[in-house]
């Protein structure tokens, strides 16, 4: 699946000290992100928002804690509450991560990578599919930050990915902050790696800060873009076309302005015209 359109779009995610401002002003952006699981009540205030923003932009919804790599299974309680919500504000993309995060009754408070191994992959795909049966819609299913590898080795998270998408119809969502930050975690080329996913496989594109520790770096979602991100960002354009990309920022959140700036920024990578 390709999300490829007749002009590049770009977004930003949509969070609470913004709400305001955003509905007030009505910039111009082609989406808005949101994190599902921040909407699974069936009324209420915040829901409000969800819909009132929904009358003026597409939405992308964001899952954070499905967990399609645990071995358990699926919880049916969440997966209930995303269709819900699914049918209730008609998304342009819903995605989730490839990771798990959750075993028998505990829930982890991370997104914990998966082994890429070819028994993970079959485990993950029937995740996929009866996700995207229930949803009756294919997903993007987006690469995460880590900072430990496992043992047994397996193949590239994004080679994973791509047979994912191949075995089940899926989409990818690139994250380009996340491929570098593990690039210099655990050593590896990042363009290397990014030439390992076939281009017809990414529908949307995030880009993110991330925060450098003695220990490594660590994607923190809170901080701008940095140059080495945007340089990958611009190959990763070149290999798969100008696809949807998202600004996201979820802890030290700027003013709406800044996010503005920089989602004008992609727009620039994209060859797209800037908004003013």
């Amino acid at each position: 699946m390709s999300a490829r359109h007749s002009r590049p779009r770009v977004g930003i995610g949509l969070r609470a000290p913004h709400y305001r401002e955003l509905l007030g002003t009505l910039p111009a952006l082609d989406f808005l992100e949101v994190h599902a699981e921040n909407f699974f009540h069936a009324g209420g205030a915040v829901l409000a928002v969800l819909e009132a923003v929904r009358a003026h932009y597409p939405l992308s919804l964001h899952g954070v804690g499905l967990s399609l790599g645990s071995a358990d299974g699926l919880r049916e309680t969440h997966l209930d509450k995303l269709a819900a919500l699914v049918e209730r504000v008609q998304p342009e993309w819903v995605s989730e991560h490839m990771a798990w995060a959750a075993v028998d009754a505990l829930h982890m408070a991370d997104l914990l990578p998966v082994p890429t191994t070819d028994e993970a992959l079959t485990r993950m795909a029937e995740h996929v599919d009866r996700l995207q049966t229930r949803l009756r819609r294919p997903i993007l299913v987006e690469n995460i930050s880590s900072y430990l590898r496992y043992q047994d080795g397996g193949q590239g998270d994004l080679a994973f990915l791509a047979g994912l998408a191949r075995r089940t119809g899926c989409g990818v969502l690139l994250d380009v902050n996340n491929l570098y930050v593990n690039a210099i975690n655990h050593g590896f080329d990042a363009l290397a790696e990014l030439h390992s996913l076939p281009a017809d496989c990414v529908g949307e594109i995030h880009l993110a800060g991330h925060s450098e520790t003695p220990l490594g770096l660590i994607d923190t979602h809170g901080s701008p873009v940095c140059e080495d991100v945007w340089q990958l960002y611009r190959a990763a354009i070149a290999h798969c076309g100008p696809q949807p990309t998202l600004i996201e920022r979820d802890t030290d959140i700027p003013s709406l302005a800044e996010l503005l700036a920089e989602a004008d920024q992609a727009r620039c990578c994209l060859g797209a015209p800037v908004h003013v």
